[in-house]
């Protein structure tokens, strides 16, 4: 990303694009990413690597040049921490899926009274772990929020919307990533409980 006065620009498969016009790219390629998702339900497919790879590609291939679809080959830092390193990324991303598997093999039955709050405990896991993993340069927050609706599809409940585009709205959720890496998944599991208990309201009416 570059910067010329008080405006950011932004290297793509289209040339050089300010902030405005990428973040329109990066809504248009979000509604990809789920589209090709929501298509993808039908056969109740698992998180694997190559999975999330194929989802990251599809939504991110037109801003980013090289990258989209493929882990991170370097180091990065994020909100001042440092990114496990790149070499262990395929690992700690099969760990991920095979445990967030297990998670969905092991939730109650959908009338039982704890159901919900055990959905909300897995998706918080899920999206504070690959947002800690950071496995790709960029979007990492997005193609998590995806595949947290992925999750919610395969359980047939509604999709959510957490959005990040306003300042206090990022602030909040960074600050949720932030707490639940020293364990306290208190705040991430209040906004996508609301976010939740939003679309199921939305459905019933």
């Amino acid at each position: 990303m570059t910067k010329l006065g008080s405006t950011s620009y932004k290297q793509t498969k289209n040339g050089i694009l300010p902030r405005q016009k990428v973040l329109q790219m990066e809504v248009t390629g979000t509604k990809k990413g789920l589209l090709y998702l929501n298509k993808t339900i039908k056969t109740n497919k698992i998180l694997t690597a190559e999975f999330i790879k194929e989802i990251h590609k599809i939504g991110f291939s037109d801003i980013l040049v090289e990258e989209a679809g493929k882990f991170r080959t370097v180091q990065v830092t994020y909100s001042e921490n440092e990114a496990p390193h790149f070499s262990k990324i395929p690992e700690l991303i099969k760990t991920l899926c095979d445990d967030t598997e297990f998670a969905l093999s092991q939730l109650p039955k959908p009338g039982d009274e704890e159901y919900i709050g055990r959905v909300v405990e897995l998706l918080s896991h899920f999206q504070h772990r690959f947002v800690y993993i950071h496995p790709f340069i960029d979007y990492n927050g997005r193609t998590s929020r995806m595949f947290t609706n992925y999750l919610l599809m395969r359980l047939n409940l509604p999709i959510i919307e957490i959005s990040t585009e306003q300042e206090k709205q990022r602030k909040a959720y960074i600050n949720s990533l932030q707490k639940a890496d020293v364990g306290d998944y208190s705040n991430l599991e209040e906004i996508i409980s609301e976010a939740i208990n939003e679309s199921l309201k939305k459905v019933m009416k």
